[in-house]
């Protein structure tokens, strides 16, 4: 992937994987499973303890201490377009399933929530194994359909259109977890997004840290954006951000 100015601040952002740590009488990490990215890359599960987190190499994609900031793009979609009777939202990916858990929490009970996920062994063995606890019972919930593969493919074969698009699949408006998905924070990446909102629609973006040539690109769309800002763990941690256009 080449390298650019938001993927060098975004890899920097992000909790990267230490040595053993043994030595420093720090608990190891244990690696629980590894996934191929379709498009390229390789994911691992890894325990800490309690902690949970998957990597992309040695970054970290999403870790079960951190869940704040997306479980805030959630409740922030809620907030502007929950009132909508029968309201449909697509979330790319599922992760560790905080903004699937959160949305269901938020909406209301005629809410359909359409998750795209890419890499089977997260909607899967995974979600269904270590990280059941986390999960909880959301994946089980009728609201949820769960759709393996590409999120820009889902946002194109989706006829009935969507309230809402949360989208976060990396750690912030470059693919990091793999090439192909620079595609969806490009110009014509951003304007399928917008197509497939319904009017007044929202399109959201969870990032680790800015990105002023994504912000630039976002609202180039002719849609109204904000930026906000929200914390990794609750009131506390690092600062992540939300980009939302609305149609």
């Amino acid at each position: 992937m080449p390298q650019t100015a938001g993927t060098v601040a975004n890899a920097a952002a992000a909790l990267k994987l230490p040595g053993n740590g043994e030595e420093n009488g720090v608990l190891p990490w244990v690696e629980l499973g590894r996934a191929k990215v379709p498009g390229g890359g390789e994911f691992r599960l890894m325990q800490r303890g309690d902690e949970f987190t998957i990597f992309a190499g040695t970054i970290g994609l999403m870790s079960s201490r951190q869940s704040g900031s997306e479980e805030a793009m959630a409740r922030v979609a809620a907030e502007r377009i929950g009132t909508r009777p029968k309201a449909r939202v697509l979330i790319g990916g599922l992760g560790m399933g905080f903004t699937v858990r959160a949305a269901l929490a938020a909406f209301r009970p005629d809410a359909e929530l359409v998750v795209a996920e890419l890499v089977p062994e997260i909607a899967g063995a995974w979600a269904r194994g270590p990280l059941a606890a986390i999960h909880g019972e959301s994946l089980d919930d009728p609201r949820v359909t769960l759709r393996l593969g590409d999120v820009g493919g889902v946002m194109a074969g989706d006829a009935q259109k969507f309230d809402a698009i949360l989208l976060d699949v990396d750690n912030g408006p470059e693919g990091l977890s793999r090439p192909g998905n620079d595609a969806l924070y490009s110009h014509p990446g951003i304007a399928k997004a917008k197509a497939a909102l319904r009017p007044g629609g929202m399109l959201a973006v969870w990032s680790v840290a800015p990105d002023a040539g994504f912000s630039k690109r976002l609202g180039q769309s002719g849609m109204r954006v904000e930026e906000l800002k929200a914390r990794a763990h609750g009131g506390k941690g690092a600062r992540h951000v939300i980009w939302v256009g609305t149609k």
